[in-house]
Order: structure tokens, then C-alpha cells, then sequence
């Protein structure tokens, strides 16, 4: 049997939303290799498109902040909410986020090593776990120079937090639509910006994944390739944020929206963080109970 952990099966599941003993059975299958398991589930027809990561894994918070045309958008996680919750700690990510719009640093490494104020982040950073108690971790952050202007959301305290960059005047109407296509990216979470940026690595391997989807459901060749053609233009849809219906309208797509924003307004950056997505959280009882279930499935 192919090697792979109680921990394999309960990722694979959260991924697919598919069932245990099917999630076991594709891992078996593939020989423990993650990827290739949520493809053959999708060959099955057991299980749609991996969704992104939608259990919250670490505490902390996604914190915006936006400095005339520079925005940040940063994640820094802690151990428990009561600390993500409390002043000291939205200080110390406030001052982080700062320290970013600043100094503009090429990732966090960079970011720990930096000056702020006579010392390192990273000093600063350990200064303030002495004080609160907790290890405190930047994990990433991103940073847009905006030719015209800067749009920012924060779900629910810190859970999530996008951030868009606008070439353009932020005229009052401008501002309304950047705000609703904030919501719409929080809420449709697309992978994409347009069609182009599909890779063709990626478009081949959602073709077979689907062509063979269908060909499991008894459709011959020829007429699967039709169908594929039209789960391919779904795919768009589904994941190219100028393609994907408006959450608040769905009879008008996000490029349509972004057309209100006036004459010379338009978008050229997205991005989203979702708290602690692809982190874990320490868990032993729900690992033990996984752990005997798929104990189980192997009598």
C-alpha cells in the first residue's frame, strides 16, 4: 500500500469536500501523491475543482493599510484569538505594515532584516512576544504602487483581506465600483485575472481531467470533446474574475462593473489573503479520530 498519513486522507478530504474511504482509495491510487489523488477524484465525478483552503488553520489577522498610492496587504499570525484580539498585537502588525509601505522589501526575510528604528523587524518582532506571550510569525504580505488609486477590504476583523490596485482618477463613482469588486474578490475568490493568464500547462491538464470525467459517464469521444468545450468557457467563468458573474448581479459580469468605473479607470492588480489558509493548527484529538478511521478502512 502506497504511504500516505492520517493527516494525507483529512487534507485531501478538506480539499475535495469528497468522502474518507474515497479520498483513501485515490491516495492509494496514486501512490500518496496529493495532486494526482484530487485529480483522479475528479475523474470519478466524486469531487469538483480542489477549493482553496477555507478553514481558518492559525490565529492572527489579514491587515490592510493604504498610504496615498501604496498599499499593503499583510498577514502575521499568533497562537490564539484572544491575543489576535487585543491591542498590543494590532500595534505590532500596524507598525509592520508601516515598516512595509516604507521600505518596500522583496519578501519577509527581507522585511525581518530591515531597520526600523535602530533595530530589526525581527528584533522588534521578538521585543513585543516578550511582552504578549506568544510566538508571533509575519508569514507574508504584499505591496501595490497604484498609478491612480488603492482599494482595500477586510472580512470580519481579519479573517480575510483583499486588496486592488487601480490605474485611474478615485472619482466617487470609481471608489463605489473598486469597493463592490473588493466585496466580489472576497467572495468569489478568483484565481485569474483574465483568460490570458491561464497557463497552457494548466488548460491541458483541466482538459484531460475533464475529458475523462465525462468519458466516465458513458459519453463517447467524440461527443465529450464538444462537452469538454463547454465545461472549458465554465472554467473561465468560474475562476477569471472579469469573466465571473457579479455576486451582487449576476446577470453582468465583473468587466462590465469595472466599465462604470468612467473613462481612464482600470483594474491592473488583485490580490486576497484568507488567515491561516494552508496553515495547521495543532489538533491532536480531531488527528486521533482520523487517524482510527482510517486505521479502520484498512481491515
Amino acid at each position: 500500500m502506497a504511504e500516505f498519513t492520517a493527516k494525507d486522507v483529512m487534507k485531501l478530504r478538506e480539499q475535495t469536500g469528497a468522502g474518507m474511504m474515497d479520498c483513501k482509495r485515490a491516495l492509494v491510487d496514486a501512490d500518496g501523491d496529493m495532486d494526482r489523488a484530487a485529480d483522479l477524484l475528479r475523474e470519478r465525478g466524486i469531487a469538483k475543482a480542489a477549493k482553496r483552503a477555507s478553514k481558518i488553520a492559525a490565529e492572527g489577522i489579514v491587515y490592510a493599510l493604504v498610504e496615498g498610492k501604496t498599499g499593503v496587504l499583510v498577514e502575521v499570525n499568533c497562537e490564539s484569538d484572544f491575543v489576535a484580539k487585543g491591542e498590543k498585537f494590532r500595534e505590532l502588525v500596524d507598525a509592520v505594515a508601516k515598516q512595509i509601505a516604507a521600505v518596500k522589501p522583496a519578501d519577509v526575510e527581507a522585511l525581518l532584516a530591515s531597520d526600523m528604528g535602530g533595530k530589526t523587524v525581527e528584533t522588534y518582532i521578538q521585543e513585543q512576544v516578550a511582552v504578549i506571550g506568544e510566538k508571533i510569525s509575519v508569514r507574508r504580505f504584499m505591496v501595490y504602487e497604484a498609478n491612480g488609486f488603492v482599494e482595500t477590504y477586510i472580512h470580519m476583523g481579519g479573517t480575510m483581506g483583499v486588496m486592488l490596485a487601480f490605474d485611474g482618477e478615485p472619482t466617487e463613482a470609481a471608489k463605489a465600483v473598486a469597493h463592490d469588486v473588493a466585496l466580489h474578490v472576497a467572495f468569489a475568490k478568483p484565481r485569474y485575472m483574465t483568460e490570458a493568464e491561464v497557463s497552457a500547462e494548466t488548460l491541458e491538464k483541466e482538459k484531460a481531467i475533464l475529458l475523462q470525467e465525462v468519458i466516465n459517464e458513458g459519453k463517447p469521444q467524440n461527443i465529450a470533446e464538444k462537452i469538454v468545450l463547454g465545461k472549458i468557457k465554465k472554467f473561465y467563468e468560474e475562476n477569471c474574475l472579469m469573466d465571473q458573474k457579479f455576486v451582487k448581479d449576476d446577470k453582468v459580469t465583473v468587466a462590465q462593473v469595472l466599465a462604470k468605473a468612467g473613462a481612464g479607470v482600470s483594474l491592473k492588480q488583485f490580490c486576497f489573503f484568507v488567515r491561516g489558509e494552508g496553515l495547521e493548527k495543532k489538533s491532536e484529538d480531531l488527528q486521533e479520530e482520523v487517524a482510527k478511521q482510517v486505521e479502520a478502512m484498512k481491515k
